[in-house]
């Protein structure tokens, strides 16, 4: 997956906004459900539905699985700094990073650091594998700096719509 862009923002309705929040809690209810609690009838519902995932807002219905059952026990918060600002080095780097599965989050930020990745890994051998091989040898990157998960306090995918 490339860069994001924002593009134009949808408008919602109340409506709009019961049917999405009742998706991002559970995308496998039924349809008759979801127009329920929306408050629409289900050609609605699923008129609507469509058009959210025509406009991009819906990127996408998946199973959030839990890192640690999955075999992934060390996250990584990983501050990462550039040689240069230039876009062929940024472009490089992103480039790089969306073929890293082990990186599932990146995101560029102001401050010291010039990007701030999200890695999970099975364990320390391959996170210092993963960091020497991946990160610090790539000729875009100058420095980078681990911070470790010790405990996920909150985490969710669900915007906060509710009016």
């Amino acid at each position: 997956m490339g860069s994001v862009r924002y593009d134009a923002q949808v408008k919602l309705s109340s409506a709009d906004k019961r049917l999405l929040d009742a998706l991002q809690q559970d995308a496998t209810r039924p349809q008759a459900d979801l127009a329920e609690i929306a408050g629409m009838s289900r050609t609605s519902a699923w008129r609507r539905i469509r058009d959210f995932e025509d406009s991009g807002l819906i990127q996408g219905k998946v199973a959030v699985l839990d890192p640690q059952k999955a075999g992934f026990h060390i996250q990584v918060l990983l501050a990462v700094a550039m040689t240069e600002h230039t876009d062929e080095n940024r472009q490089r780097f992103e480039e790089h990073i969306a073929g890293l599965s082990a990186v599932t989050e990146c995101f560029t930020v102001a401050g010291e650091r010039d990007y701030v990745l999200h890695v999970v890994v099975p364990d320390m051998e391959t996170y210092t594998e993963f960091l020497q091989s991946e990160i610090l040898k790539h000729p875009a990157v100058r420095s980078a700096s681990s911070t470790f998960v010790l405990q996920r306090v909150k985490y969710t995918t669900m915007l906060p719509l509710s009016d």
